[in-house]
Formats: structure tokens, sequence, C-alpha cells
């Protein structure tokens, strides 16, 4: 993928980001449910996190069963490595939520919702039944989208929760912007033609609504002592 394409991904990504981050304001706004929606945030992000892995080693194995692809080596090499580094991402999240006083199994229990199934399931579909470069559209999002240094003191002093169950943020806030510039790198060097460069786009951009989509769920969803119909 040329420089020029890359900027054009990019973008692209600009245009609808507003979206994204009118979302996050929301989310993070300062009132009295803050706690709840910071909860339902660790909750949500579990169900994506614990994705992670399996979805990268399988694209992965869709590459190496591509041999004559020019894009699969490097892609696999790089979606191998990736997975090693975000492995046990996942457990970061369930340390959070104890730290706020929610047990484990109300992160790992229970059937994910339909719209954040949309958001990861959709990268599945396209590795299977399209192109594993797909992947990089999503991850381009997610890192490129990484909390904002200082988020995790500033929801600490506004929840009042204890500051071990702002880990994963802190971390995150630390960690990808350098994924976001490997991944940069990457698609630099990927010889990507033009159906694999729009596919990098589309997932990018359906994983931009999608994300929107859940924050806004997460922000709009009653507090633990209201009923739905309040």
């Amino acid at each position: 993928m040329s420089a020029s394409a890359v900027a054009s991904l990019r973008g692209q990504l600009a245009l609808v980001q507003p979206v994204l981050h009118a979302a996050t304001a929301r989310m993070w706004r300062s009132d009295a449910r803050l706690p709840d929606r910071y909860r339902r945030y660790l909750r949500a992000m579990h169900q994506v996190i614990r994705a992670s892995v399996p979805l990268m080693e399988r694209a992965a194995g869709r590459c190496e069963a591509l041999p004559s692809d020019p894009v699969a080596e490097p892609l696999a090499r790089y979606l191998r490595a990736h997975a090693e580094e975000e492995r046990g991402h996942d457990d970061w999240l369930l340390a959070d939520a104890a730290a706020t006083g929610t047990a484990p199994a109300e992160l790992t229990d229970g059937v994910p919702p339909p719209h954040l199934a949309a958001l990861v399931g959709a990268q599945y579909y396209w590795v299977e039944h399209s192109h594993p470069v797909a992947l990089l559209g999503y991850i381009a999002v997610l890192e490129g989208n990484a909390p904002a240094p200082g988020l995790a003191g500033r929801l600490a002093r506004l929840t009042g929760l204890p500051d071990e169950a702002f880990e994963t943020v802190r971390l995150h806030a630390d960690l990808d912007d350098g994924h976001s510039a490997d991944l940069d790198l990457l698609l630099d060097r990927l010889p990507l033609d033009a159906a694999q460069r729009s596919l990098v786009a589309v997932s990018a951009l359906h994983t931009v609504a999608s994300l929107a989509e859940l924050f806004d769920r997460i922000t709009a969803a009653p507090t633990e002592w209201e009923s739905p119909d309040d």
C-alpha cells in the first residue's frame, strides 16, 4: 500500500471520526451515572478484546493458506507478532472490573448483545470470505482511538473508583500510539491491490460506526437501580 493510500485511509477516517469522538465524549461526561457507565464499558470492552487474539490468529492462519498471495506472508507475520503483544489484555479488564466490585462472571458469562457481535463478527466474515487484510481496518480504528493520556486519572477522580480500576485505560494510552505507527508502516509496505485497499477502508468505516453505536448504547443504558422503562 503506497503512502498516498495510507493517507487516503486516514482521510476517509477523518470524515467519520467526529461521530466516534462525540459518542466517546458522551460516554465519559461527568455526571452521577459515570461509575455505572464505566462498569458497562469494562464489560463491553472485555467482550471485544477477548476476541482479539483468536481473531488475529485465525486471520494469520488464513494468510498461511494463501502461499501465492504477496500480501499474505508479511500480513501473517505481523498478525502473529501483534497477537502476542495483545495476549492477556482481556485479563487486565477482569482485574479492573474486580477493583470496581464487579464479579468476573459478569464479564465472562452471558450472551454478547447483537450490536457487539456485529462489531467483531464482521471481521470474522471478511477474514473467512474475502481476505484477512480486512482486519487491518479494524485494528487501525481500535488503536487509532486509544484512550487519551490522563483519562485514567480523570475517570478515577470523577467516579471515586480506585486507581487500580483504570489500569487498562492507562496502559492502552501508553501502548496504542506505537501500535498505530507500526500499522501504518505495514500498510506502506504491503502490495495491496484496489480491492484489498477498498476492503481495509470498508472494515475501518464499519468499525467506526459500530464502535460509536456501542458507546452510545453504554451511555443510554439504565443504571443498576432503574428499569429500562424508567
